[in-house]
Order: structure tokens, then sequence, then C-alpha cells
């Protein structure tokens, strides 16, 4: 069975994490939720996420997927984190499925491993470091793909960005199953 780690930092957005944590779920993939410290995450809106575990505590395993919420204030944690930063070059040296929505395409960017790859992001997240760092930055996508990097532009793709990350995990039949008893069809 595929394992995805969802880091949740204070001031993330919740509609992302949310909907990355639930369909990864219903696809039977584990998901493993973890602050960045002990307690409770009040996402960018005001709701209150019980993260599972802290990163201290999964900083060892190995996960299939790395995969970020965004939220401007999430972020700047996120970014500012080095166990974070550690985990992305880790994951990246592994090969392994890193994922990132809205403002978090920014942490990959510094954490490195944007250079030179396609990536999409909330509008105006990677202005300014796009030239400086090769990114091909693709505006008009709501996912994109590059490799082992998949990265979407913000809380109206969310659901499509999970899909992807389904289909890469689990296959293209669990993505659909997913997609079909989302919008109230079954797949015979």
């Amino acid at each position: 069975m595929s394992t995805a780690l969802v880091p949740l930092a204070q001031g993330c957005e919740e509609l992302e994490a949310v909907t990355i944590i639930d369909l990864l779920r219903r696809a039977g993939i584990t998901v493993v939720t973890a602050g960045l410290e002990k307690g409770p995450v009040t996402a960018s809106r005001g709701v209150v996420l019980l993260p599972e575990t802290t990163l201290d505590i999964v900083m060892d395993r190995n996960f299939d997927l790395l995969v970020l919420p965004g939220g401007i204030s999430g972020t700047q944690q996120l970014e500012a984190d080095w166990r974070i930063l550690e985990l992305l070059r880790r994951q990246n040296e592994q090969g392994r499925y890193i994922a990132a929505i809205c403002a978090a395409p920014r942490v990959l960017a510094s954490a490195g491993l944007l250079n030179y790859r396609k990536a999409t992001a909330y509008p105006g997240i990677l202005e300014g470091i796009t030239n400086a760092n090769g990114i091909r930055l693709i505006k008009n996508a709501a996912v994109v793909r590059d490799g082992t990097l998949i990265t979407s532009r913000g809380p109206g793709t969310a659901i499509e960005f999970t899909l992807v990350l389904i289909e890469l995990l689990a296959g293209r039949n669990t993505r659909d199953e997913v997609e079909a008893a989302l919008q109230g069809r079954f797949i015979n």
C-alpha cells in the first residue's frame, strides 16, 4: 500500500489540506498528517486541524509521496523549517513523488527542486525567482507534472491535483473510481 506524508503548518489552506487527505484516503492510500509542532493547527480560515503526529516523529520514515498544502502563512512556515527542506531533498534524491499546491511550490523552489523544471503555482508566488532559477512556469495549467514533481495552482484545483496524485500512486482505475464516486456516478 502506498504512503503519503502531509505536513500541516499553522495558516495552511484548509480546503487544500482536507481535500488532499480525504481523497488520498478514499483511494486506499495511507496518509500521515504531521504538524510542525505538537498540537492543533489553525488553518488560514480558522478551521482547526488535528495532525496525527509531529514532523519530528516521522523524520526518518520513507513515504511514496510528500505533499505540501499551500496558504501563504503555512507556506512561509514550511519554507522556514529545515526539517521540511531536508525531507524534500531526501525524497527527491530517492526518486519519490513530491507535490505542492497553491503557494507551496515556493517551498520546492527554496529547496532547489524546481531549478530548470516545469511548475505551476498560485499567481505571483513564483514571480521573480523563475528566471533566476530556470523555472519554467506554466501559468494556465491546473496541474503540472515534471518527473516526480507535481504542482498545482490553488484551492480550486485541489480535487484535480489530488486525482493526479491518486493515479500516480494507485493507478488509473482507482482514480476513476474515486472521481466517479465524487460525482455520484459509479463505474460498473
